[in-house]
């Protein structure tokens, strides 16, 4: 059915009827709801290229990156907060456009998507603690959402993050609880923001009760497990071991296992481990007793959320700027048992 089609049924005009479906201010409600209402009876699907043309909007989001992090489009975590994020498009009559580019372009292309007009607005992953890509997009003045935060940055934006420094702050407490003190922390890359927030938490943890913190403790690097894997085989060959591990991703938690278990020791018996869980789809940590105690919070949710803030900013410009923080929620599993000083 094709938009004439569908207002002589209704008996408005096509004008109105495409207002209503564009979500234009001056259409009442009891009109939209009685054209959505009937598009969806009569599986009504807008003319993409007709509807760019009368509004001026692409209805696509866009997505950059950079060709050193390519490996991220192979990434667990990435591709669960893209599907999530990509429902929302579709079910709002939206595409992804992904755009890979040099890292030294990098700011250049949302210069060029602005120019262009070929989204209508940009989600930014992974930033780091004075992201450059957050000024850049204020300048360009294109709605965007950032999934996380810049602590370097005091500007406004919009953002959605987890709460890292409280989720590892509690991961590490409750090793402590279990008389562990001894405990690594296998983190992220240095540089982004989330993963300083959560060193912060597992320091926090650690001074609140009385744990002076130990350098030699702490590793930084890729969310992997082969970088999971020789963190933890190196911590365990100290002097002077850990007990326990705090892993900044079930990913890194796979490889701090494999390294425990090479060694001839037990998890949860000889060793504990407790992981940040983005609950990722393809990798579940469920079942009557989950493999791993975990912090919890989907990222294909955080991706779907993201998406749906960015979409009613595109919608309703000039609104206050959303900015959400999640808790990760506490997952009892079999890696972590009781420490030296229980």
């Amino acid at each position: 059915m094709n938009l004439r089609e569908l207002s002589k049924r209704l008996k408005l005009s096509q004008t109105t009827v495409s207002r209503a479906l564009n979500g234009y201010p001056e259409v009442n409600e009891a009109t939209r709801k009685r054209v959505t209402e009937a598009a969806e009876k009569y599986h009504y699907r807008p003319n993409v290229r007709a509807q760019t043309l009368a509004t001026g909007k692409s209805r696509s989001v866009g997505h950059v990156i950079p060709l050193s992090k390519q490996s991220e489009l192979v990434n667990m975590v990435f591709s669960d907060f893209m599907a999530g994020a990509g429902l929302v498009y579709a079910e709002h009559g939206y595409t992804m456009t992904l755009s890979i580019v040099r890292d030294d372009d990098e700011l250049d292309s949302y210069s060029a998507f602005a120019e262009r007009g070929a989204v209508d607005g940009v989600i930014v992953q992974g930033p780091t603690c004075d992201d450059p890509r957050i000024a850049r997009l204020l300048e360009l003045n294109i709605p965007f959402m950032v999934h996380g935060r810049a602590s370097g940055i005091d500007t406004p934006y919009a953002w959605l993050d987890v709460n890292n420094h409280r989720a590892i702050k509690a991961a590490t407490q409750h090793l402590i609880d279990l008389g562990h003190r001894r405990i690594a922390l296998i983190n992220g890359r240095a540089q982004m923001d989330f993963a300083v927030r959560r060193r912060a938490g597992y320091e926090a943890a650690l001074a609140g009760s009385g744990i002076a913190a130990d350098a030699c403790l702490v590793r930084s690097g890729d969310m992997s497990e082969p970088n999971g894997y020789m963190a933890a085989f190196e911590s365990l060959a100290q002097q002077n071991p850990p007990t326990a591990f705090v892993a900044s991703s079930i990913v890194i938690a796979l490889g701090v296992k494999r390294a425990i278990e090479e060694r001839g020791l037990r998890i949860g018996k000889d060793v504990s481990v407790i992981c940040f869980d983005d609950d990722i789809s393809y990798l579940p940590n469920a079942g009557r007793t989950p493999q791993f105690t975990a912090m919890r919070s989907s990222v294909q949710a955080a991706g779907a959320r993201c998406a749906t803030l960015l979409l009613e900013r595109i919608k309703t410009p000039g609104t206050e700027l959303p900015c959400e923080l999640w808790e990760a929620e506490f997952v009892q599993g079999a890696s972590t048992g009781p420490g030296p000083y229980a």
